[in-house]
């Protein structure tokens, strides 16, 4: 048996002359969703139907509802289109509904103005024949206990009684290339979630101190990878080692210092990365006033390191908001593993909150920037984070 699937976009819709370009980067990326399950995508007026074989329907369902600029998703079935036998799907799938939900209603949309009848007439005419069929049904308009869909299409008609909600936003890909910072902690993956829900392609840097960390904390960073990579088709995710700068760091610079010249290295191993990979913004997990490197001053004097665009998605949000958005996409549990980070283990005990730019500069010049970004370099290693 072949299984049908009903893709619905949304704020794509709105593009006016720019929506030939999104509808064809989510084509583009529903293809690559379904096609490790044999799906196949066509597009259809305001629609994409996907089918492929039905023992693969459920993971079919799962990957396309994970899919940015998806609104929801339907598995259909389909009728020719006939009044009668339309009907007759309907009282079929009416049929399945278990006992005792007996209240329901009927929503149609007609693509096709050819369609003899308009959508409140189909609606009316196939609650009189579920109503005729059945007289423990009822109808209810505000809360039924199933609602059965109609769409009128071109070359056929499809019925439906799910809805499975997609993530919405714009489709992978179709507002350029980032580059995110990703940590081991709950922030980062959110932040990364957040920015491919706008339409950014994202590959991932986290940054390791082993033997300081164990390599349990990257194999961490990439199983956070792996629950973002559901959400794309792939996520190239790079590992840096930052060993031999912090230990450069403690040993030439001010305890309380210490955090704000690591992550400014770390912007610079950053845009150096993203030159070679043609990526055009960096995305951070900071929220400000959560942590004393994200204050207003600290969050200035470390974006000065790098010229490129930074994104911060989180600016604006709190704790519990972070939070649910990662239990939401299932990244929280991997985040609070209790692996640490290269930033926790050289953690000072009073961190200087209000940095000035002109003393981390000058305490910079006791660092051979040049030679330990080189050497950091020579540790990259890359894997690509497959969604299937």
């Amino acid at each position: 048996m072949t299984a049908k699937i009903l893709v619905r976009y949304g704020e794509i819709a709105l593009k006016g002359k720019n929506r030939g370009q999104f509808e064809q980067q989510l084509l583009r990326n529903l293809k690559a969703a379904v096609s490790y399950y044999g799906g196949k995508v066509e597009r259809m007026h305001g629609r994409f139907m996907v089918t492929g074989p039905g023992q693969n329907s459920d993971k079919l369902i799962d990957n396309l509802s994970r899919v940015f600029g998806v609104v929801s998703v339907s598995p259909v079935r389909e009728s020719a289109l006939d009044l009668e036998e339309i009907k007759m799907l309907a009282s079929e799938m009416a049929g399945s509904i278990p006992a005792g939900r007996n209240s329901f209603k009927i929503e149609t949309r007609r693509s096709n103005k050819k369609f003899p009848y308009k959508s409140p007439e189909i609606s009316e005419l196939l609650g009189a024949h579920l109503l005729r069929l059945n007289p423990a049904l009822t109808v209810n308009l505000k809360q039924p206990d199933f609602k059965l869909s109609v769409e009128i299409g071109f070359s056929k008609a499809y019925l439906y009684l799910d809805r499975v909600a997609g993530p919405g936003g714009l489709p992978v890909g179709i507002s350029g290339r980032s580059l995110l910072l990703l940590s081991g902690g709950i922030d980062s993956p959110v932040a990364g979630w957040l920015a491919m829900k706008r339409g950014l392609f994202m590959e991932a840097l986290h940054f390791h101190s082993f033997p300081f960390t164990s390599r349990r904390s990257q194999e961490k960073a990439a199983d956070l990878c792996r629950r973002l990579a559901l959400y794309s088709s792939k996520i190239p995710l790079h590992m840096i080692s930052v060993t031999a700068i912090q230990k450069e760091i403690n040993a030439n610079c001010p305890e309380d210092l210490a955090i704000i010249l690591l992550r400014r290295m770390m912007y610079r191993l950053a845009e150096k990365l993203s030159s070679i990979r043609e990526l055009q913004a960096l995305v951070t997990g900071e929220s400000l006033g959560q942590v004393a490197s994200q204050t207003l001053e600290s969050i200035n004097v470390i974006g000065q390191a790098t010229e490129m665009l930074v994104l911060r998605p989180l600016v604006g949000l709190d704790k519990r908001e972070i939070i649910d958005i990662a239990v939401k996409i299932d990244s929280y549990e991997t985040s609070i593993l209790p692996y640490e980070d290269c930033c926790t283990i050289f953690q000072p005990k009073s961190p200087v909150t209000k940095p000035k730019a002109e003393i981390i500069e000058n305490h910079e010049k006791s660092l051979d920037i040049k030679g330990l970004l080189n050497e950091a370099f020579e540790s990259l290693e890359t894997t690509i984070i497959k969604r299937d």
